[in-house]
């Protein structure tokens, strides 16, 4: 097969001369570990997205990770080992493997085949005596129907968590999506909405789950808690406050390097999602109306992380065909996530229950693909994603 040279990428850099220069000041500050720089883009990532607390990480991964561990180990959160979390059938591995390493079970439930997000009727239907927890996952940049959500978490008394990695400038009701959950967490990995190299974030509303995030950070110590804190009273005597270890925690520290990056890649955000949503609506143009596949349907405001295309009708069964046709054209592609991710074998090692049928996340593992968006105008690649479909057709 002859590839043609790449058209649409499934990511590519919003870096320029103001990052560059970002990281210059954090070489010649000789300073890399997490200072200052750290500090000050969880202010402004805090009041970007209208959250309280923000805490960097260097992973989105990490964050949640820290999201987890924060509620299960803090006081008067309603969360403990053995108790039942709700989950997704389509999202990324470390959106579940934090709650199996606390002790969580999970149950599975399938997503809308539309929105690619839970299927809250599945959600209601899934809730029992042991539920305690829903882990909402906002895909490809799609935030949930966070009304209807909420009123199911406060009516069953559930602790919503939101997996926002992929979502960062989407909102619904004019809210950012991220801040709907007790915690939510957010990626700034190279391919996501903004990059920090590697990196994440946790955002939060509560002071609690503040001071227990910025512990479990780094080490479970005290060191970088407030003197008066949620935590651990501190001594007053920083030779030892700087070595008391109080919580079970982690190194997964950012650095200065990514913190600046960070700074500047914010100062972008609205244009680099503009750009996403302008693109959005130029492929639902070219390709709404086009026989045999689906596109994801938009709740609130999307920032487009990618765009799912769905086969169905006659093209159904046919996605390598479509993904040769595709990278011939020189479009970039990819599974949809993890597809349905209880087909993995690491399924074996997790405390898991699932139904018997999950149809729609089965569509999406046997006839799901995506491809990338960017801030730029893709219009040029899009004619080579139509003609890869109708040669199907």
């Amino acid at each position: 097969m002859t590839v043609t040279t790449t058209r649409l990428p499934l990511a590519t850099t919003t870096w320029d001369d103001a990052e560059r220069a970002a990281m210059q000041r954090v070489i010649e500050s000789g300073y890399f570990t997490m200072g200052a720089e750290v500090r000050s883009f969880e202010r402004a990532f805090a009041d970007t997205v209208g959250a309280r607390y923000a805490v960097m990480v260097n992973s989105g991964s990490s964050a949640n990770l820290l999201a987890v561990a924060a509620a299960v180990l803090a006081p008067g959160v309603d969360l403990a080992p053995g108790d039942e979390v709700i989950v997704p059938a389509v999202s990324w591995s470390t959106t579940y493997y934090p709650l199996q390493q606390y002790g969580l079970r999970l149950r599975f439930v399938d997503v809308d085949p539309l929105t690619l997000n839970l299927d809250l009727d599945a959600v209601r239907a899934a809730c029992g005596p042991a539920t305690k927890a829903v882990m909402a996952v906002n895909l490809l940049g799609n935030p949930n129907d966070f009304a209807h959500l909420q009123a199911i978490c406060t009516e069953n008394d559930l602790v919503l968590f939101e997996d926002n990695c992929e979502a960062l400038g989407a909102t619904f009701e004019g809210r950012a999506a991220g801040t709907f959950g007790l915690l939510g967490t957010y990626s700034t990995f190279f391919s996501h909405h903004i990059s920090t190299m590697e990196g994440g974030v946790v955002v939060t509303d509560d002071e609690v789950l503040h001071h227990y995030l910025l512990s479990l950070r780094a080490h479970g110590w005290t060191r970088d808690l407030p003197d008066v804190n949620h935590v651990h009273d501190k001594t007053g005597d920083p030779f030892e406050d700087s070595f008391r270890f109080v919580l079970p925690g982690y190194n997964v520290r950012p650095l200065e390097l990514s913190g600046a990056l960070g700074q500047e890649q914010l100062k972008k955000l609205d244009d680099i999602v503009a750009g996403r949503r302008r693109n959005a609506e130029r492929v639902t143009e070219a390709l709404g109306a086009q026989p045999g596949v689906r596109l994801q349907q938009e709740i609130g405001e999307s920032s487009w992380f990618g765009f799912s295309l769905v086969l169905q009708g006659n093209l159904s069964g046919r996605r390598r065909d479509l993904v040769t046709a595709l990278t011939a054209n020189g479009i970039e592609c990819r599974p949809i996530v993890a597809g349905n991710f209880t087909k993995n074998p690491v399924m074996a090692h997790l405390d898991a229950v699932w139904p018997a049928s999950l149809p729609a996340a089965e569509e999406v593992d046997r006839d799901g693909l995506f491809f990338g968006n960017h801030h730029y105008d893709i219009a040029d690649a899009l004619p080579a994603v139509v003609d890869a479909v109708r040669t199907l057709s």
